[in-house]
């Protein structure tokens, strides 16, 4: 049993996360629902198991000029999310689908591929790739932050809940790095508040210009201001040579 994996929902602490709506920034668009059917060996038995996870649509950091000085982001192909969303797709014949804008009129689904992981909980981060590019100007991807996040900046951690929460995108509009992960290797601690759920979710630090970049994907939390993610800085090799 993957204990891991249980962000727990019910607790006495009063989540300080809001949730996704109008008025939310409009990058937390690019957080999507990550569906992974899977399979579990039980006693013996085979049982069928879906992952309900989170991933993030990411882009390169290049855009173009258009003939009337705006910019033209490209269309992105490429997610991130942890590993152990991933841990129990044992069948390739069964589809992993990607769904942006989930839960409204507007949301639409691509099957994913995985490209690389981090092979276990101490690296739990995954790249897939979508079999469909999106546009930008349907959703636009994040940037990936080009260094490592910034401890004395505050971060925003985003994610879709479980069933009980309405499996809504909400996020914790402000929080911070507490510090390194004893539990996982080049992790970081912070004291947002990961729902169960938001597993493989985004860890966004704002720049100085205020421009979001993707810093982090959720791995794992408590549901009571301790949650761990992964820095991008730890794979990064692994976006680079996935990233199209």
């Amino acid at each position: 049993m993957a204990v891991y994996l249980a962000l727990p929902l019910n607790t006495a602490y009063a989540a300080p996360r809001e949730v996704f709506n109008n008025e939310s920034p409009s990058w937390l668009r690019a957080v999507g629902k990550l569906h992974v059917p899977g399979v579990k060996y039980e006693s013996g038995h085979q049982l069928n198991h879906r992952e309900d996870c989170s991933a993030t649509l990411v882009r390169k950091a290049t855009s173009e000029t258009t003939g009337t000085g705006g910019v033209k982001l490209p269309p992105a192909n490429t997610i991130i999310t942890a590993w152990h969303c991933l841990e129990f797709y044992r069948d390739l014949s069964k589809t992993i689908t990607f769904t942006l804008l989930y839960g409204t009129q507007d949301s639409f689904s691509v099957a994913a591929y995985r490209l690389a992981d981090g092979g276990g909980m101490n690296s739990d981060w995954a790249v897939l790739r979508l079999v469909q590019a999106v546009p930008a100007e349907r959703v636009a991807a994040l940037a990936v932050h080009p260094a490592k996040a910034d401890t004395g900046r505050s971060i925003i951690m985003a994610g879709y809940s479980k069933k009980s929460e309405g499996e809504r995108l909400s996020y914790d509009p402000q929080c911070s790095i507490t510090g390194l992960s004893l539990r996982h290797t080049g992790g970081y601690e912070s004291n947002c508040n990961a729902l169960k759920g938001a597993s493989g979710g985004a860890v966004v630090q704002l720049s100085a210009d205020g421009k979001p970049l993707l810093a982090g994907v959720v791995s794992q939390g408590n549901g009571e201001g301790l949650s761990i993610f992964v820095p991008v800085d730890e794979f990064r090799s692994a976006i680079r040579a996935n990233l199209k």
